[in-house]
């Protein structure tokens, strides 16, 4: 046997210690601990900083008082409830268990991999998982797992096919080459930070287009490497002993397998045509009040999760009937219920980590970290170009924090933009900067809301599976995502390829 390389004993001790971290749940437990005793000791402090919602020095809440912990405990449902990842994958995952359970997506894998080489799979699941930001959270319940079952069914380690999507789906969330909602979610924001210096500045909500889908041919070759040559060699030691029974195997279809997915492939056919003839109409509902079937506010937007729910559901049962699986409602239904029963772990971590991010985001500490960061970015005073690295690492860092990148945005473009467009820095370069710093540090920070769903997935293939293991597969995508894109960004920038429509790299004041 080879003896391991350095990069590989290096990522072993990240494993090694970060598994030794205590069980998800348990960690936000203590950290929503931690928020309330450092949100205490910090409360009576003068920080001198001015919070850019409102205008007004910046207090630290602390959330130990009896007023803040009353409404803690009085919000606690709600927060749980409310809490955007539950619902999302929770109705996903009722469509997609109805497809898996009557064998669809079973039978879609071995057709799909009797037609794909498997040393293109990497790519092909990567540029998949690129193409599901599309679709807003899709690729986190829809991809990522697939990705597993994918290499599973190819004879290659399934961690590293979870990897790979992972990679694609939030490591590469701003490389895309179809225009999704997060475009003019953060042209939004930064037009409304540019205009605290620019009354009169108008952004396009396609600003970074050209740049971000230059980027995804990027992604999907660095992850390629990273997959290949660095994770699964990493993972050969990583033993699968999960319960792997009901996972597709590499047999080919028979005869009824074959018609059944012929039917379920002209089901959905049937459907996107449906979908396509009703929201094409200028008076159509799925379009918002200015006619945009993209815009925020969509119709079409907001129902991506249950078209996601059709659509799994609608194949699921055209193959599940034709073939026989589903041959009454109790085994319909039950499609539904085995893929409820698998999701009581995720279930119990969501719940500490809405409390959690309720608490960080009442207590105004993120606010504190992203405030101060940026002062003191500024008052370096440097270059133009270094200054744009500094702000992709100060976003990678403060992405360590604070998850979501609207809210981070929302926090950071006022401060940044202003900064930057007086020293001649555009705000699309300035978003474009942050975008690269806000993808490359999704993969490796339990504070995700989503991370903890991709160690139930892995969890499945290898049971012993934890925070540290997960972190160690995707540490190199994160650290050569970062160097990489941020170079590209720079190379790009030196040739004065257009970031977007009607985008520029430098301000000029009118």
């Amino acid at each position: 046997m080879s003896q391991p390389t350095l990069t590989q004993r290096m990522l072993n001790k990240v494993e090694l210690y970060g598994n030794k971290l205590p069980d998800p749940a348990v960690l936000f437990i203590a950290l929503l601990g931690f928020v309330w005793l450092l949100s205490w000791a910090l409360s009576g402090i003068s920080f001198n900083a001015i919070d850019p919602r409102t205008g007004e020095q910046l207090i630290i809440n602390n959330q130990l008082s009896g007023a803040a912990f009353t409404q803690f405990l009085s919000s606690m449902v709600n927060n749980f409830s409310h809490f955007h990842p539950v619902g999302v994958v929770l109705v996903a995952m009722l469509g997609i268990g109805v497809a898996e359970y009557s064998g669809f997506i079973n039978a879609g894998l071995r057709s799909l991999l009797a037609k794909t080489s498997t040393a293109l799979l990497t790519p092909l699941v990567i540029l998949i998982g690129i193409v599901s930001h599309t679709a807003v959270d899709a690729g986190y319940v829809l991809v990522i797992p697939l990705g597993g079952v994918i290499f599973y069914a190819a004879g290659r380690h399934p961690l590293a096919g979870i990897a790979a999507a992972f990679a694609g789906v939030s490591g590469g969330f701003s490389a895309n080459f179809i225009p999704s909602a997060i475009d003019p979610m953060l042209q939004g924001i930064s037009q409304a930070g540019a205009q605290i210096l620019d009354p009169k500045i108008v952004l396009n909500p396609l600003n970074n287009f050209y740049f971000t889908a230059a980027s995804s041919l990027l992604i999907t070759g660095l992850g390629w490497f990273i997959t290949d040559k660095i994770v699964e060699p990493k993972l050969a030691d990583n033993k699968l002993d999960g319960n792997l029974e009901d996972l597709p195997k590499m047999e080919p279809l028979n005869t009824q397998e074959g018609k059944a997915l012929s039917y379920a492939m002209w089901s959905i056919l049937a459907g996107v045509l449906l979908l396509i003839a009703t929201a094409l109409p200028e008076s159509s509902p799925w379009r918002a009040d200015g006619g945009s079937l993209n815009a925020i506010g969509a119709p079409l937007m907001k129902s991506i999760v249950p078209l996601i729910f059709l659509f799994f559901l609608l194949p699921g049962l055209v193959y599940g009937i034709t073939i026989g699986k589903i041959n009454s409602s109790k085994s319909f239904v039950e499609g539904m219920s085995v893929a409820m029963s698998g999701m009581g772990y995720y279930l119990v971590i969501m719940f500490f980590i809405a409390q959690f991010i309720y608490s960080f985001g009442q207590s105004n500490l993120g606010i504190l970290l992203a405030v101060n960061g940026a002062q003191f970015l500024k008052a370096l005073d440097l270059p133009g170009s270094v200054t744009i690295v500094g702000i992709i690492v100060l976003t990678g860092f403060i992405n360590l924090f604070v998850g979501s990148a609207s809210a981070k945005w929302a926090l950071l473009a006022p401060i940044f933009l202003p900064m930057l467009m007086q020293l001649g820095i555009s705000p699309d370069l300035a978003q474009a900067a942050y975008r690269i710093g806000d993808s490359s540090t999704n993969i490796i920070t339990p504070l995700m809301p989503y991370f903890p769903l991709v160690v139930v997935f892995c969890q499945r293939y290898v049971t012993t599976t934890g925070i540290g293991t997960l972190t160690a597969m995707m540490l190199p995508f994160s650290l050569i995502f970062m160097v990489c894109w941020t170079i590209f960004l720079l190379i790009y920038w030196s040739f004065g390829i257009p970031l977007g429509i009607q985008a520029s790299y430098d301000y000029i004041a009118g």
